[in-house]
């Protein structure tokens, strides 16, 4: 016999959802600079910079002392624990230079992904322990939300399993439900992995599976939907994929799923990059703002490696680049700040040569 009861305040409930809406505000997104040191190794290695602690913070510099041109496309920016609390050079926190300008702190809470037991290959994300006393530290220290990552790997008919969807929905509903407690708005990722060589119908079917269980936990775990965003993956072809699709196929897809599935309660949806170029992914996500069906929540984006690549590249842990690679940033903010209104129109011109930042299973 399930029971009602009241799990937030009034005003609990308000104060997270005046958050949600303040992070994807029309034209806004999120950045996610939230990399793990494991995974900035990853990144630093292909550009030749050695991954110690001082290249990484040399790095989220470039990024976060970016001008007043990001403050109408940039939300919220989401930190990894080390970030949190590490000062650019002259000695100012990071968290201070990005409250500072208006943009709200997140933080990314997950522990990263572990083999679940009793499947082929997949996985569960871990971290519930002592999230509560992490999410307490993080609110008192200026984050406002932050994110959990769970992931589903595509390959035959048999993945992902029922397991493995409904183990990831409902531990991405404890985490959801634990944030809340401590006014901390959840940004919930179930990311289906774009392994393979499955078609964008593969892709539709299987998604609309995962965020239908994702939101059948969120039902069960009592979670305050106004309160959450959902970084979910966009609806498109595995990357060994023979047929092409048009943006406006992958938007009619995405747009389809999350009609779906997804309650119109929820305050924004942020997409994934996925590993699309930087281009790629801003022309998506530009159709799917202009896809004619109806579309109860805002639609935007989460970035990471679609914001950074470009400035990496031109960075490669040079000093005198760090001008140069910090414009490269405010470049793709602007270009998705524009795609999230469905008001880009440079996507004729690839700048990228459709260059993918993809890495297979990608996991922290």
């Amino acid at each position: 016999m399930t029971h009602q009861f009241t799990t937030l305040s009034a005003a609990q409930k308000k104060e997270l959802h005046e958050t949600a809406l303040r992070i994807v505000c029309p034209g806004k997104g999120i950045l996610a600079a939230d990399e793990s040191v494991g995974l900035m190794a990853k990144r630093l290695a292909q550009v030749g910079v050695e991954n110690t602690e001082e290249n990484r913070r040399q790095y989220r510099q470039i990024l976060f002392s970016a001008d007043d041109r990001i403050n109408g496309c940039i939300g919220g920016v989401i930190f990894f624990h080390e970030t949190l609390y590490q000062h650019s050079d002259s000695g100012v926190p990071f968290v201070k230079m990005i409250k500072d300008r208006g943009i709200l702190v997140g933080v990314k809470v997950d522990k990263g992904v572990v083999p679940l037991a009793g499947t082929c290959g997949e996985t569960t994300t871990q971290g519930l322990d002592g999230l509560s006393d992490r999410c307490a530290q993080y609110k008192k220290d200026g984050a406002v939300f932050a994110k959990w990552r769970c992931v589903l790997k595509m390959s035959d008919s048999s993945n992902p399993s029922k397991l493995a969807i409904t183990e990831n929905a409902n531990v991405l509903a404890r985490y959801s439900s634990i944030c809340q407690q401590h006014g901390i708005v959840p940004v919930i990722e179930p990311e289906i992995l774009p392994d393979g060589d499955h078609d964008l119908r593969r892709c539709q079917y299987v998604t609309e599976k995962v965020l239908a269980a994702v939101y059948k936990a969120m039902s069960d775990h009592h979670v305050f939907l106004e309160g959450t965003l959902l970084k979910p993956n966009m609806v498109t072809p595995g990357h060994s994929c023979s047929t092409k699709y048009s943006a406006e196929e992958v938007a009619m897809a995405t747009v389809t799923a999350l009609r779906r599935t997804v309650p119109p309660a929820v305050t924004g949806v942020a997409f994934l990059s996925g590993g699309q170029s930087e281009e790629e992914a801003s022309v998506h996500l530009n159709a799917i703002n202009n896809c004619p069906l109806i579309k109860p929540w805002v639609l935007t984006f989460s970035y990471g490696r679609a914001l950074q690549a470009s400035a990496l590249r031109t960075w490669r842990g040079h000093k005198e680049n760090q001008k140069a690679a910090t414009e490269q940033f405010i470049k793709r903010a602007e270009v998705n700040g524009l795609a999230c209104q469905g008001k880009y129109t440079g996507g004729e011109n690839r700048t990228d040569n459709g260059e993918h930042v993809y890495g297979s299973t990608h996991a922290y």
